[in-house]
């Protein structure tokens, strides 16, 4: 179902950290409401979800969160209109943190503490749903090549064709967005326009891609199913991984792997172009997942 148009819509994350007494999150406090409550705000025009809920992060705490497993949105009204929040789980440590109109305070809180501090039921309850899942979670990212134009009007080798404009646009704003679950190893499909979507990640984190024929089209490894294999074999590494490759492989991969962590495959595993998966795993198990569009 597609969203109202009005929506609003905004992203956080429950920052957690080490502390001396067991886990501590960070609560902000806004001095418009007088109220506590985890950071977060409203995406820009144009701005990936994920990149909305680094952004927002850092603006009110001044810490850059490492994303992990996503939490339940929250819905209500505001204004007259529908708003969602979107929240990930997130690790950070002590940022630089600056008062400002929005936000004068914030403070590491243990568990319990927070709990009590937090102004509102429906962050009470995100922060219960977030002690009940794993601290930590590894991200395994399915990344489909962005738009790489018609392949029916490329006449050289279809190992050889690039990415459009459109796809190397794209590609840089995906960059942003995978970057929120920090850094990870980069595996592709040995096609130029699979090598080139992940270049601007790579390059953003100082990763090196590594080109397997296992994710290539048109080869027998692929055609043998050998794609789902390889990728379960990753999955036992338990390395945060992005591997991008093409939409014909995409419903094998996803369903591999959902089997292999003993978990149902989506209903729909399908990916459009520039479109990805997150898988995250704790101990050998699907802890939940995540499905984006470049957009």
């Amino acid at each position: 179902m597609a969203d109202p148009p009005d929506l609003i819509h905004a992203a956080g994350a429950v920052v957690r950290r080490p502390g001396a007494n067991g886990p501590e999150v960070i609560l902000v406090h806004r001095p418009k409401y007088d109220d506590w409550s985890f950071p977060k705000g409203k995406a820009k025009d144009g701005e990936h979800v994920l990149r909305t809920a680094v952004r927002e992060v850092w603006e009110e705490t001044g810490i850059w969160p490492v994303l992990g497993r996503r939490l339940p949105s929250r819905e209500y009204e505001k204004d007259h209109r529908l708003k969602r929040v979107d929240y990930w789980a997130a690790t950070g440590n002590d940022g630089e943190f600056e008062p400002n109109d929005e936000v004068d305070r914030v403070e590491w809180l243990p568990l319990p503490e927070a709990e009590r501090r937090l102004t509102y039921q429906h962050d009470v309850d995100l922060l219960r749903d977030f002690a009940a899942g794993p601290a930590r979670t590894t991200p395994y990212i399915l990344l489909r090549h962005t738009s790489a134009g018609d392949k029916h009007e490329w006449d050289d080798d279809d190992l050889l064709r690039p990415l459009d404009s459109r796809g190397r646009a794209e590609a840089t704003g995906l960059a942003e967005a995978l970057a929120g679950f920090g850094p990870a190893r980069v595996l592709t499909s040995a096609t130029a326009r699979c090598m080139e979507t992940v270049l601007p990640y790579a390059a953003r984190m100082g990763a090196d891609i590594r080109s397997d024929w296992a994710f290539s089209m048109g080869t027998p490894m692929a055609a043998s199913k050998e794609a789902g294999g390889r990728f379960v074999q990753l999955l036992g590494d338990r390395l945060p991984t992005l591997v991008c490759t093409h939409g014909e492989l995409v419903p094998e991969l996803i369903g591999r792997a959902c089997e292999a962590l003993g978990a149902v495959p989506p209903e729909d595993p399908r990916l459009p172009k520039g479109g990805f998966w997150v898988l995250h795993t704790a101990g050998g198990c699907l802890v939940s997942v995540e499905r984006h569009t470049c957009d």
